[in-house]
This record gives C-alpha cells, structure tokens and sequence, in this order.
C-alpha cells in the first residue's frame, strides 16, 4: 500500500511538473493552433514516455537495441526537466520586476508623447497674441492637441516577459545538461589524495591504489568510455587498481564486449573487485566470473596480503537477497590485527562495520557525489560521506565521485574521477 501511494505522489508530481514546464515554454509564448503550439505540445506527451521507457526497458527484458534507442533522449530529457524546471522558478522572480520596469518605460514614453502636442499649441497662441497690428491672425489660431499616435504594431508586455523569460531559462537550463553531458563523456579526471595509516609500515610509504568505481557501462555508455577509463588508469602507472562496484547495467550477454578493454588495465599488483547494488540487477555471479576472465581478481567476502597491509572486500549490500551480502567476518575475521588493513565497499554506509573490525581505510563510491545538483544534499540524508575523506574513530573513509554516471549521462556539480590514493607510513 505504501508504495501504491508513493508512486501515485511522484506520478502526480511529475505530471505537475512537465504541465507547468509545458504552461511557461509553450502555453505562454505561442499562439493557440499555430505550429510552435502544436510541436510543444506533442513533445510534453512524448519526452516523458520516453523517459519512462528507459527507465523500465532495461529490468523488463526488452532487447538491448531497444534500450540504447530509448536511453539517449529519455535519460537526458530527465536532466533537462531538471535545470529547466530550476531554471524556469528563478525566473519567477525575474518576471514581475522586467514586467514593472517594462511599464514604467511605457508610462514615460507616454507621458513624453502627449506634452509634446500641448507645447505645439501653446507656441502657436503665444505667437498669435504678439501679431504686428493689421496683420492677420487667422492662420495663427491655436490648434487643438493631436491625440497620442499608438505605438507600432509588437508583441504584447506579457508576451515579450514570457519570451524573455523563457528563453533565458532554455539556454541556461539546456547549457547545463550540455555541459553536463560533455563532461561525462570526456572521460574522468585523475584525482590524487595522500592518507597516512599508523599501522602502515615503512616498506609500504607511498604505495599507490587507483580507485575506479561507479564505471555504468549500460545503453549509453559502452566499449569507448571503458576504453578512456583504462587509458587514464593506466596512465598513473598505480601499484594496484581497486574497482569498487557498479561496473555495469546489463547483462554479460549485452555488455561483454563494452568491458572488454578492462583486460589490459596494468599495475604491479594487479585489479581488484567488489561487488556493487547494481551487479545484484545484473546478474552478479556471472558479472564475477566475467571479470576474473578479464583478469581481474574478485575478492567475494575475502583477504589477500598485499606487501605492508592486507587488503580486503566485501560484496555489496544488494546481495543480501541472494544470501551474498557482506560478510566482514569471513573477510577480517581471522587477520593479524597489528597489519594495517584496507577495506574495499562498494557503499559508505559500511563504515560501521568496519570502524569494529579494525579497518584503517575503507575505499568505497556508491553515492556518485550526488551527479546531478542538488542531488548532493539528497544524497547526505542516506550516506555518512557524500564524497571525499573523512575519519571515523580510528578509520578512515574514501568516497570517490565514481568514473560514470547511472541514468542520464550527466554531470553537475560533482565531476567524474578516478582517485590515486597514496598511502603514507608515520614511520617514513
């Protein structure tokens, strides 16, 4: 019943949302049957649908071709509806003061037209009353003021405020999904963060980890994006790479070929990988043997000693329905406590757990650092860290912003990166 009502609430609200949108773009600036009317009219039905059938194609099991038709425009029309929508309710303030000052304008051009008329007859009587004696003053008789000539023919003040304001509010909101958009599809940026860990011992000072995560290769972004993921971790020539979940959004079956280039990814130690919610959507146990055939190397619920600190990864928590959760017994339980360990979760909520269990730094991504403005402060209310580091107790956490983007491929506010993190040793 509870969700019944809320997805009444949010189909109600998206319906108030795209009619107001619709009222502001298209009812307020057009003309009733004219084509700008009719074309605005058939895209607020259309855009919509298509953002519900990318939502829905990919867990209905509709072809994969079907999918990548529909992702493009229905995905990016949500980021649209979004910045428009913000866009559109700044200028709600805009609009009564251009209006005010619209007709103020008016009222001194106004005024202006009807003293200049009035000046004119005055002149003529003035002109008349000093006459030279037998001169005829006939032709001098004062003329009655000519009425004020109308203003030529244009679009009407509540028009032209209309069109102003939304078309400011077009490029501004279009601008940001743009260049939102470019900024995913250029590729992540290489962040790089040094954390000291007290138990890290000398022979390990500068260790370096690549963190990748929240990677998404689904309908929109496929083989080129991985390819520019690998080419920049490759780039930083890292120690170890930890890729920590939500690599894909389909299935093995579709998405096999676009993770192909994760098999030449490089580093001393090699690849690692936990599990994220959305692998739990797309057939985790094969997405885990596909990796480990790629070369990397799974770590399910498990440990490896790495040189100077263990490292350790844990499945996500979307595996709980499956009886694949984390499992932070299996993975620390039994381990040399004085080592300093190195906790790979795919969601910063776990930090609890491992804040018990003694973990020096916890890797995690997850929260995309919000993607969209102001999804940022949405994200706060779920997340003990939206991005960044920040310590609990005697762990720290690391959140990357992640090397994708989930639903519309775009960004603001919170760019795309892949982390360097260097380890340092208090010892060195």
């Amino acid at each position: 019943m509870g969700f019944v009502l809320a997805a009444i609430v949010v189909l109600a609200t998206l319906v108030a949302v795209h009619r107001y949108v619709w009222r502001r773009f298209v009812g307020d600036t057009t003309a009733a049957g004219s084509l700008p009317r009719r074309a605005g009219t058939v895209a607020a039905y259309v855009l919509p649908l298509l953002s519900v059938g990318a939502l829905v194609s990919g867990r209905s099991g509709a072809p994969f071709w079907l999918e990548r038709v529909l992702a493009w425009p229905g995905y990016l029309w949500l980021a649209a509806l979004l910045y428009l929508t913000l866009a559109l309710l700044v200028g709600e303030a805009v609009r009564p003061l251009l209006r005010r000052l619209l007709a103020r304008r008016d009222a001194t051009a106004g005024a202006g037209a009807e003293a200049g008329p009035a000046r004119t007859g005055e002149t003529v009587r003035a002109e008349s009353a000093g006459a030279a004696p037998g001169s005829d003053t006939r032709t001098a008789a004062p003329t009655a003021p000519s009425a004020p000539q109308p203003p030529a023919a244009s679009p009407s003040r509540r028009l032209f405020v209309a069109r102003a304001v939304g078309g400011a509010a077009a490029v501004a909101g279009l601008g940001t999904v743009g260049y939102g958009t470019y900024g995913v599809l250029r590729g992540p940026r290489v962040k790089r963060v040094t954390i000291p860990l007290a138990r890290l011992p000398r022979s390990a000072h500068g260790f370096r980890i690549a963190v990748v995560s929240d990677i998404h290769l689904g309908p929109i972004l496929g083989r080129a994006h991985t390819q520019r993921i690998v080419d920049t971790v490759n780039r930083t020539q890292p120690d170890l790479i930890a890729v920590v979940g939500d690599l894909v959004d389909g299935s093995v079956a579709d998405l096999g070929p676009a993770a192909e280039p994760l098999a030449r990814l490089r580093s001393r130690h090699g690849a690692f990988f936990v599990t994220g919610n959305h692998e739990y959507y797309s057939g985790a146990a094969q997405w885990v043997d596909h990796v480990r055939e790629l070369g990397m190397h799974p770590l399910e619920n498990a440990r490896v000693e790495i040189d100077g600190f263990d490292l350790a990864g844990v499945n996500d928590i979307g595996g709980e329905s499956e009886g694949q959760g984390p499992d932070f017994g299996r993975a620390l339980g039994d381990r040399d406590r004085s080592r300093a360990a190195v906790l790979m979760a795919h969601q910063p909520v776990l930090i609890d757990e491992a804040v018990e269990h003694g973990v020096d730094l916890q890797l995690s991504g997850h929260t995309h650092g919000g993607q969209l403005w102001p999804g940022n402060y949405i994200a706060e209310l779920s997340n003990p860290t939206v991005a960044g580091l920040e310590r609990y107790g005697d762990t720290q956490l690391y959140v990357t912003r992640g090397a994708g983007a989930w639903g519309p491929p775009v960004r603001v506010g919170a760019p795309s990166d892949i982390t360097v993190v260097e380890l340092a040793s208090k010892q060195a």
